[in-house]
């Protein structure tokens, strides 16, 4: 499951194997080269514009998960409490089954086929309390912890799929801030924002056309962020713990694909494109945690839903770019 959604990631590439929201025109230009129908290579390049665009949110659920710390509301209570925890993050996903491109231009497909694939992305979080806030009754406000989130893209070569981050983790940051402070009689609840991503990543695929030459697909330099804020209330009772919260996502990323088709009618040509892609969407995330209490180990469940936003796409595919989904973490978390 660790290296699942790179390889759905990796599906943007292999259009060149074979080589929601709808657009009225193709996102790629038309190619270039000496001898070439300079259309020969448009629909390769504008299925990876639209495999990247339809993955882009799973991409991002997948990074940014449900709460900033697994099993906490509120503020942790200031030095020296702390909270370390590593997570799975888990989605029903979807990845679209690749279709042979044309060397006429670009093809608009009103039913590209897609297949249900569970989803996934492992991710270290962080969390310390820098300030127990301010009495209040039986309880503190205006807690702050500091929020920390590490992600993790291996380096892969596979028979014809490459993955090559620039660096192999990319350090996430943000801030807590504690309305009510846990305590016997009160539960937690906090607010908070936490800025992930992706390590810059170029994902190549190549394969060997009808002409005997290397197609290449190539997603160059991914540049994948998430911002989520969440309002989040737990309540530890005893041997177990709850929490409950609700959020915004928005993902942002950024990429240029870059596409080269051999071609044998009406003669032996090659055409290439280089485009510049980039977009974003906004979501709204339910989720609820269950934890089980063992002194300062917890081990945590979480399930929750995103919806809403909307995803532009030349070609219509089966399951919708922008549909809903669900989704889990399993960690453990120490600390306290």
């Amino acid at each position: 499951m660790r290296f699942r959604l790179l390889a759905a990631a990796g599906v943007m590439t292999i259009g060149a194997s074979a080589l929601g929201a709808q657009t009225t025109s193709p996102n790629c230009p038309v190619g270039t080269g000496p001898f070439t129908p300079e259309r020969a290579s448009q629909d390769a390049c504008q299925q990876a514009v639209d495999l990247f665009n339809y993955m882009r949110p799973q991409l991002g659920i997948a990074i940014a998960g449900g709460n900033s710390t697994l099993a906490q509301g509120g503020a942790l209570g200031g030095l020296p409490h702390f909270a370390i925890g590593l997570r799975a993050n888990v989605l029903a996903g979807s990845v679209p089954t690749i279709q042979s491109p044309g060397t006429g231009g670009a093809q608009q497909r009103s039913n590209y086929p897609t297949k249900d694939t569970p989803l996934g992305l492992p991710a270290v979080d962080a969390a310390i309390g820098v300030f127990g806030g301010l009495p209040l009754g039986v309880t503190n406000v205006g807690g702050v912890d500091v929020l920390l989130s590490a992600s993790y893209v291996p380096k892969v070569n596979a028979s014809n799929v490459s993955v090559a981050p620039d660096t192999l983790l990319n350090i996430g940051y943000g801030l807590r801030v504690g309305l009510i402070q846990e305590s016997l009689l009160m539960p937690g609840v906090g607010l908070s924002v936490i800025r992930r991503g992706l390590p810059k990543t170029t994902i190549t695929g190549t394969a060997t056309g009808s002409t005997g030459q290397p197609d290449t697909v190539q997603v160059q330099d991914l540049d994948l962020k998430t911002t989520a804020w969440r309002l989040t209330a737990s309540k530890s009772l005893i041997l177990f713990s709850l929490a409950l919260g609700v959020g915004q996502d928005k993902y942002s990323a950024g990429t240029t694909i870059n596409a080269v088709v051999h071609s044998v009618a009406p003669f032996p040509a090659r055409s290439a494109i280089s485009t510049k892609i980039d977009g974003s969407m906004t979501r709204t995330n339910y989720f609820a945690d269950v934890a089980m209490n063992l002194l300062v180990l917890k081990l945590v469940g979480e399930v929750g839903m995103v919806s809403g936003g909307s995803v532009p796409t030349y070609n219509q595919f089966s399951t919708k770019a922008d549909a809903s989904r669900l989704y889990g973490s399993v960690g453990i978390r120490v600390g306290f």
